[in-house]
């Protein structure tokens, strides 16, 4: 299965094409954080207004749909690790990227789960944005660890590993907002050089 045409390298859509695909987008999103990322298609579409065939036409598979809705979300982490990078105190700054990584992994049931399984498989439309969000993670991991406050022994895909993790225990707390923010410093702590 080939990996769905990103959103900006596809041909301009038709006007009634592009609404169906905004709507289709704006449902998902909506049923994601509602049911989780494991909803039906077939009722994304029929919320949307549109038949199965439309949504399929736009988006192959679910992660091709999945993709298009955390990419805005994927674009903000990215962009809130540049700012990070140049952050006083790289250890801060790594833990404040966490957090946003946890939220993002934790933003729809199944969805951690979904982009564990895709950071590794090249053929998935999760995956670029997987690669991204791992990227950005291991260049403040790189710092905080050039700069000694982070343990050495710790990579990049340890990291994606910790957030996918926090993420999947959270989505199935009761409390999620809490017991993340119980349990990232608990997590954390060992990722740092000073504890």
């Amino acid at each position: 299965m080939s990996p769905a045409t990103p959103a900006d390298q596809r041909r301009p859509l038709r006007a009634d094409a592009q609404r169906n695909y905004d709507r289709l987008l704006a449902v998902a999103q909506e049923a994601f954080r509602e049911q989780g990322a494991d909803v039906p298609l077939d009722d994304i579409a029929k919320r949307a207004g549109v038949g199965p065939g439309t949504l399929y036409r736009h988006f192959p598979h679910r992660d091709a749909l999945l993709a298009a809705v955390i990419r805005d979300s994927i674009d903000s982490l990215h962009a809130r690790a540049e700012e990070l990078l140049v952050a006083a105190h790289p250890d801060a700054a790594l833990l404040d990227w966490l957090r946003a990584a946890v939220a993002h992994a934790g933003a729809y049931s199944g969805l951690a789960s979904s982009m564990m399984s895709s950071m590794y498989d090249e053929g998935s439309p999760l995956h670029s944005s997987c690669a991204r969000m791992h990227e950005a993670g291991a260049r403040l991991m790189a710092r905080a660890q050039r700069e000694g406050s982070a343990r050495a022994e710790f990579d990049a895909a340890d990291l994606f590993q910790m957030i996918a993790a926090v993420a999947w225990v959270t989505e199935r707390s009761e409390d999620r907002e809490g017991a993340a923010e119980r349990l990232l410093p608990v997590v954390t702590k060992g990722l740092l050089a000073g504890g």
